[in-house]
């Protein structure tokens, strides 16, 4: 008995034994979870406070200086004194391992008009101490200041000349006013002009403006009066802006990218809703691809495919898109024929989000993502390249194919050893899989020497708008918003034309009232301020 009684304790002891190494098992994986959902969390969290409080460049710092994908900008600016420019003859300095030259002031814009101060002499100080001659003139010693003119508010009154015949009541004429673009309208062209170039270009307010205005003499301005005049300059140019996306459309290659806006009042929709502006721009607008270069807004209350299809219908099939991995432009892409490459941008980002998601201590280059951006540092060290030597197309195709090739293979061996031994839901692990699904895209560049390797450019359109946003922070209705895309589109595309978005408008809203057929409207693109001003 008592023989069999140990061995139902021995059985116990076992059964209890297994249980309690189910339970740590089953603890040590809850723990190995919690520290996952820990490590994540924490990663998040850096993400966050680097977004909040760290400088917004993805340049990265120290031991890291030889990854930048702007190397080239970065050597070049390296060259340049850190002190501020003088009115010194320019003239180099030795400095250990490198020569230095010393910058003058630049020049004032010789356009400018300039106001001539003479400063002379008194009469009792033009003689010479020695024998006792009147001195003359033989020269002046010039220096200039940049001066201003603050605004000048003034009224301009319209009087129309009323005809009558002397001899009887049976004539009456009236002398014609100009057509407005905003009939009986309380602005005129020109401070319509500098309302939305304030507002768009400079990222000012209509309430600013209100004020501003007011303090240089203007009356008490409703803001609304102000709003709505834009709203209706917005709407007036909208046979130009169809014009500008005809030209894009046909274009070989569009850049794609879109960002939220927040519209107050949308019927069915709440205030707090996301909205979107959409960016289409080219560098080489029409069939030829050699056109002006165009950036072009467009509103939508969502993301969807409909809204983006509404955008590109009539594209040009065959031609190029460029874009960031969202799946719309995928559909895009594929409903239009359209050749689809990805933004070696948008990929170093995640990289480097997750490497300064890190410890400052451990984003070594030993790092993984470190080692990506190491590799992606490459491609555009390649690309700086052949744009110092101004290389054409073939050129530059050769170019990427001897150079670019085999760091796309590096990076393609990297990603496969690690896509699957990294956490999906970290920033490591993301940025793999958005390179692992992104990767037919990303490697596409290489094949033309025509292709970008980002999307940048489209990215810098949007910046101005992202930044006026911060501003005005919303667009009050479905028509302001509207209005905004189509403004923003005229001011940045006269930017990129090297035009004067001030000058370009007040010129357009004089003529547009007058314009009829297409040919009138050719004649009101921003390229062809010149033709306006004649």
């Amino acid at each position: 008995m008592v023989h069999m009684h140990t061995a139902e304790e021995f059985a116990a002891l076992q059964k209890a034994l297994a249980q309690a190494t189910q339970t740590s098992e089953s603890l040590a994986g809850e723990l190995r979870i919690t520290r996952a959902e820990r490590d994540l969390l924490k990663e998040q969290l850096n993400k966050f406070k680097r977004q909040l409080f760290a400088a917004k460049s993805e340049a990265s710092a120290g031991h890291q200086k030889d990854m930048f994908f702007n190397e080239a900008e970065a050597l070049g600016s390296a060259t340049q004194p850190a002190q501020e420019e003088t009115e010194a003859d320019d003239n180099t300095v030795e400095v250990p391992a490198h020569k230095r030259t010393k910058r003058g002031r630049k020049p004032l814009d010789p356009a400018l008009p300039r106001e001539v101060v003479r400063h002379e002499l008194p009469e009792s100080e033009r003689v010479c101490p020695h024998d006792g001659a009147v001195l003359r003139e033989i020269g002046v010693e010039a220096s200039e200041q940049l001066d201003i003119i603050p605004q000048q508010v003034r009224v301009i009154r319209h009087e129309r000349v009323k005809y009558a015949c002397p001899c009887c009541d049976g004539t009456l004429r009236l002398a014609a006013k100009p057509e407005q673009v905003i009939p009986k309208g309380l602005f005129s062209e020109g401070l319509l002009a500098w309302v939305i170039t304030s507002k768009y270009v400079d990222g000012l307010p209509l309430y600013r403006q209100a004020a501003l205005l007011g303090r240089f003499g203007g009356s008490d301005l409703s803001r609304n009066t102000m709003a709505a005049s834009v709203v209706r300059v917005g709407q007036a140019v909208q046979p130009v802006i169809n014009l500008l996306r005809d030209r894009v459309l046909d274009a070989p290659l569009i850049f794609g990218d879109e960002t939220e806006i927040q519209v107050l009042k949308e019927a069915g929709r709440s205030a707090q809703s996301k909205s979107y502006m959409w960016a289409q721009m080219t560098d080489g607008s029409g069939a030829s691809g050699t056109g002006p270069p165009i950036r072009l807004f467009a509103y939508s209350p969502s993301r969807s495919t409909e809204a983006a299809q509404r955008l590109y219908v009539g594209v040009r099939e065959g031609g190029v898109l460029m874009s960031d991995g969202y799946e719309v432009y995928n559909k895009i892409a594929l409903a239009n024929k359209l050749v689809h490459i990805g933004c070696w941008a948008h990929c170093r980002r995640y990289f480097n989000d997750a490497l300064q998601a890190l410890p400052k201590a451990n984003r070594g280059p030993e790092q993984l993502a470190a080692r990506f951006i190491a590799l992606i540092g490459k491609l555009y060290r390649v690309e700086a390249m052949a744009r110092e030597q101004g290389l054409d197309a073939l050129a530059l195709l050769q170019s990427r194919q001897t150079h670019s090739v085999p760091v796309l293979q590096e990076i393609h061996a990297l990603l496969l050893a690690n896509v699957h031994a990294v956490l999906p839901g970290s920033l490591l692990g993301k940025a793999l899989h958005y390179l692992s699904s992104q990767w037919v895209k990303l490697e596409r560049f290489v094949t033309s020497g025509h292709y970008p390797i980002d999307n940048n450019g489209c990215e810098n359109s949007i910046r101005p708008f992202v930044i006026g946003r911060r501003n005005w922070l919303f667009a009050d209705t479905v028509a302001g918003a509207n209005a905004s895309a189509n403004l923003y589109s005229l001011l940045e595309t006269c930017k990129v034309n090297g035009v004067d978005g001030y000058q370009y408008l007040r010129a357009l809203l004089v003529a547009l009232p007058r314009a009829r057929t297409v040919e009138d409207y050719e004649a009101l693109l921003p390229w062809r301020i010149s033709a306006l001003k004649t």
